[in-house]
């Protein structure tokens, strides 16, 4: 029997006083409950990493610093993500844009869901950018998404207080997600195979 999927839960935001802990930490109590799947916080706060700072592209795959040969080492011990995003300007923050930056290969044939939180359009427009930025890095993003509002989800935009009926959303995207992410697991399998003939 094949060992659990195991789902990375990014929290995008590094901005003192944020709520995207505590929007990650609901999504990873209540995704937990409804499947056998591993789901993981990474909180790009504790990761700490610096403005990019390889030499290389990353597609080449040679890392050259410590901190992005970790971050690739984690990427790569999941098969799929949930990427919990705030809305800044616009677009989501600059520090997971960063972080998606760091590294290629290790994002390759994943899966992916996101949920969003912000004001005037619940994230969504953050959430809108990051679907083409993950195509390119070959996530595969589902068609499920969480939108929060900071005015009707949060007490005093400070407290995490969603409403009971964006719990069968997330069930939706925790199916959809994991899906693609055993689908694609299969598929790395498959290309690892062949390229081990090949060798």
């Amino acid at each position: 029997m094949s060992s659990p999927l195991r789902i990375g839960i990014i929290i995008g935001s590094t901005r003192p006083g944020r709520v995207g802990d505590q929007v990650a930490n609901w999504v990873q109590t209540h995704a937990s409950r409804l499947s056998d799947a591993q789901y993981e916080i990474v909180d790009l706060a504790e990761v700490n990493l610096p403005f990019l700072d390889e030499g290389i592209p990353a597609s080449a795959g040679r890392y050259a610093n410590a901190h992005t040969v970790a971050w690739a080492e984690k990427i790569d011990s999941f098969d799929g993500f949930i990427f919990v995003t705030p809305e800044y300007n616009h677009a989501p923050a600059a520090t997971l844009l960063n972080a998606i930056s760091f590294i290629y290969r290790e994002w390759n044939d994943k899966a992916a869901a996101l949920v969003s939180y912000g004001a005037t359009a619940n994230g969504g427009r953050a959430a809108d950018m990051l679907r083409p930025i993950l195509g390119e890095i070959q996530i595969a993003d589902v068609r499920q998404q969480l939108a929060f509002s900071l005015i009707h989800d949060f007490e005093g935009f400070r407290t995490f207080t969603p409403g009971e009926q964006h719990l069968s959303s997330l069930q939706n995207l925790v199916e959809q997600l994991e899906s693609w992410a055993g689908a694609l697991r299969e598929v790395r399998a498959r290309k690892l195979e062949a390229a081990a003939a090949a060798a």
